[in-house]
């Protein structure tokens, strides 16, 4: 298994053009924003965005998602710079990864999660990489590929990150492409970056109210895992080791910030031992690793909590139920408790216990997406689409969804009758994911469905004339981009 730890996997990012604008024009005002704007920079990591989720690579889970992007949030609720818009997910690997792509999307590997031994240190890691997204150190890294066009940038970084995921040939075959499309050149963080992330990471951490001792204390951890790098991962890729000296100077750092009184971490630890089963392999049976955890003493509440998952995956739902109504007595406020033992009564056939699991919760945390979703499914379950259409709209006109949540909003409106809004809300869907023309044959069938409203229709037709528009500028901006990425991929440019 591959220990690596990526701080930053697009501080590594290919550049995609010969030479810099730099040189030949006087450097006046901001040159990262006269060559890559927040615009850019969001395009750039919203299309690599869903090349990843393409792949499968996203771990598309509500409990876990909620649980990084409140706690990144939190974080990012520290930072000066006004207007930056962060999200934050989680990756299916195993590696001890983290990285940030254009546009404040930033990434934790599930093996970095585990890794971490208190929300502080995990906080830490995703304050470094706030930090490299407030000062725009990703836009200065790929300011080398301002000639070429944001769509072969944005492949170019996903290229070589899915590479990196897979290791081996596949990561060669990224490289090979990013060099086939255009001129290659390795682009890293400088130090000065590395320092000014950690010194102004730890300021946010600490502004947050974790302990500003967890990041050197991550760093520690990180440098035993140095000598453990994958061998078929190239260099260019890794980012700048740990080393003594930069543990020891965030070391210092923490000692000029007050260190916070030690608070119960349940739904870190929750979250945590989430990750370890939902992520676990298909063939294997974590039951088996609760089973030794316990049997060692660790018992608590993230374990019990993981040993319920574990029986509720491998359908023993009865088991599952009596150790999560348990946990659910102690803590009753906590939503992602709330919403497994919801699951597990549907799965061991309590119906009515499962949907008052559901409400009850709800009035505590309304509005919670964890426990909005499994109501919904489990009304769904129930015979009662209808009301979970509602719920799933009320809580959807306020929160964003995600992709996935978008399709079970439209799986809900078909099992509830309304055509219409079914095949309107994957549109949405295939917008989410970046498929125009797949979204507008799903306008025409929306229009075409029977008995609808006047504002349903003017709605949709609203939608199809803006996808329309959109799918024309592209359709122009296409033989631009085309003659640019000639020119700039054309020897000695």
């Amino acid at each position: 298994m591959k220990q690596v730890w990526i701080l930053m996997l697009a501080c590594a990012v290919t550049s995609v053009a010969g030479a810099q604008v730099g040189s030949e024009l006087p450097d006046m005002g901001n040159p990262v924003d006269a060559i890559l704007t927040r615009g850019d920079e969001y395009r750039i990591g919203l299309t690599v965005m869903r090349q990843l989720r393409e792949q499968g690579q996203i771990l598309e889970d509500p409990e876990i998602g909620e649980y990084l992007q409140a706690l990144g949030s939190r974080i990012a609720a520290q930072a000066t710079d006004e207007g930056e818009r962060f999200t934050f997910f989680v990756v299916r690997d195993p590696a001890i990864n983290a990285f940030a792509l254009p546009g404040g999307f930033i990434g934790v590997n599930q093996g970095l999660l585990l890794a971490t031994k208190s929300e502080s240190e995990l906080a830490s890691v995703l304050a470094h990489e706030i930090a490299h997204v407030t000062q725009r150190h990703i836009a200065r890294s790929i300011r080398a590929a301002s000639r070429q066009s944001l769509a072969t940038t944005a492949m170019v970084i996903a290229g070589i990150l899915l590479g990196a995921m897979a290791g081996g040939d596949a990561a060669q075959a990224a490289i090979a492409v990013a060099q086939g499309t255009a001129a290659q050149q390795q682009v890293n963080y400088t130090r000065s970056n590395e320092q000014e992330a950690d010194r102004i990471g730890i300021s946010y951490l600490a502004s947050a109210g974790f302990d500003p001792n967890a990041m050197p204390a991550f760093f520690e951890t990180m440098s035993r895992h140095s000598g453990l790098s994958g061998q078929n991962i190239p260099e260019f890729i890794l980012t700048h080791p740990v080393t003594s000296n930069r543990i020891a100077e965030s070391r210092d750092r923490a000692k000029d910030y007050p260190v916070p009184k030690p608070t119960p971490e349940i739904t870190y630890q929750i979250a945590r031992e989430r990750a370890r089963v939902v992520a676990a392999a298909s063939d294997s049976d974590m039951r088996v690793y609760y089973e030794g955890q316990i049997a060692e003493g660790h018992q608590g509440v993230g374990e019990k909590y993981g040993e319920a998952l574990a029986d509720l995956d491998h359908g023993e739902a009865t088991d599952a139920v009596a150790v999560l109504h348990d946990l659910h007595e102690h803590y009753q406020g906590n939503p992602m408790i709330a919403a497994t033992l919801g699951q597990a009564q549907m799965s061991a056939g309590a119906t009515d216990a499962a949907l008052a699991t559901f409400s009850d919760a709800l009035r505590l945390s309304p509005r919670n997406v964890p426990l909005s979703v499994r109501y919904a499914e489990a009304l769904m379950r129930a015979g009662r689409a209808r009301e979970a259409h509602v719920l799933l709209l009320d809580l959807f006109n306020i929160v964003p969804p995600t992709p996935e949540q978008i399709r079970l909003i439209a799986l809900a409106a078909s099992a509830a009758g309304d055509t219409g809004d079914a095949y309107f809300y994957m549109s949405e869907y295939h917008i989410a994911n970046g498929n125009l023309p797949l979204s507008m044959q799903q306008l025409e069938l929306a229009l075409a469905a029977p008995n609808l409203t006047d504002v349903q229709r003017q709605r949709f037709q609203a939608r199809m004339d803006e996808v329309r528009e959109a799918v024309e500028r592209d359709r122009k901006k296409r033989p631009e981009r085309a003659s640019g990425e000639q020119r700039a991929t054309r020897p000695g440019v």
